[in-house]
């Protein structure tokens, strides 16, 4: 089975900065492919999430410092926080302090409270996605843009002119970009037209298939292939609560049951062969990357239990 693995955060459930460097570093020496965490300054049930947020792209260009291997990026920073303009020139710096080892997951923004409680405007769902639109277009346009060219655009919601699209990121033309989610319609669009990754979030190996034939049917309207792009990386999250017994397991799974305003998920709550089996599922729909939800950044038992017991399985079928 190939299948790249990394693992997936949520630090606004309660982590501050040196819990995730440890967390990460651990995901290093693990083996894992990738660290990536959710873009969000609020929890999202009735625990405030101790000490409070970071901010993802601070904590992500930091780690990019104390990390050597491991790729980094967001699930998904939201359209809503940054300008696109900005947010180039942000990413871009962090690839080069990686040594070229980001992604930009990026996505509308759903989270209303969070933007009510921090004063960032929530504009109807119809225009987040016009600006996620245009805020894709707008980086990967500046990222592309020769060195001593400008860059302008001019959008409803964005207007740039004669940028001098600098600095270049590391990668080249830029930091792979991930576009995911379960909507039907301009999310798969989106994907195929500007996207390197299309992730399917914590959803049924059925569902997940289902997204994927939308995407590669974008794929087929938006003329990517005869365009010369590269296919779609196809991915899944999955929500993972591994133990060496089913009581261990149970006890990881605990906060799943927690009330969120998190959409309903399809976790795997079992044995590390389990995991091994589901993954199996997904690399025969066609996914080739999967990012794993732990919830708890502190139990780093979890993270090298699925190292030791799940990674050299998915090696040795290589």
């Amino acid at each position: 089975m190939t299948m790249r693995v990394s693992v997936f955060t949520e630090p606004h459930r309660g982590a501050d900065y040196d819990t995730q460097l440890r967390f990460a570093r651990l995901v290093e020496d693990g083996g894992y492919e990738g660290f990536l965490r959710a873009d969000h300054y609020q929890s999202m049930g009735a625990d405030p999430g101790l000490p409070g947020p970071t901010d993802a792209w601070l904590t992500l260009a930091a780690l990019a410092r104390e990390t050597r291997r491991i790729r980094l990026g967001t699930l998904v920073t939201s359209a809503t926080f940054r300008l696109p303009g900005p947010l180039a020139v942000l990413v871009a710096q962090v690839d080069q302090m990686s040594g070229g080892r980001v992604d930009l997951g990026i996505g509308a923004g759903w989270y209303e409270r969070e933007h009510t409680s921090y004063g960032i405007p929530f504009p109807a769902v119809g225009e987040r996605f016009d600006r996620l639109a245009e805020q894709l277009e707008v980086i990967t346009g500046l990222w592309a843009t020769p060195v001593g060219e400008t860059y302008s655009f001019t959008g409803d919601h964005y207007r740039l002119v004669d940028a001098p699209a600098l600095p270049k990121p590391a990668q080249v033309p830029g930091p792979p970009i991930i576009v995911g989610g379960r909507g039907p319609k301009r999310t798969p669009e989106l994907a195929a037209r500007y996207a390197d990754e299309f992730n399917m979030p914590f959803k049924s190996v059925a569902e997940t298939a289902a997204a994927y034939d939308r995407v590669r049917e974008a794929c087929d309207r938006v003329g990517r292939a005869e365009a010369g792009r590269a296919p779609l990386v196809l991915s899944a999250g999955i929500v993972v609560a591994i133990g060496r017994t089913d009581a261990e397991a149970q006890l990881r799974a605990a906060p799943l049951h927690e009330k969120s305003a998190l959409p309903p998920e399809d976790p795997v709550v079992g044995s590390p062969a389990q995991l091994v089996e589901r993954l199996g599922e997904f690399a025969e729909i066609g996914a080739t990357r999967v990012h794993l939800r732990m919830t708890d950044l502190d139990d780093l038992d979890h993270l090298e239990l699925i190292a030791a017991e799940v990674l050299p399985q998915l090696e040795a079928g290589r």
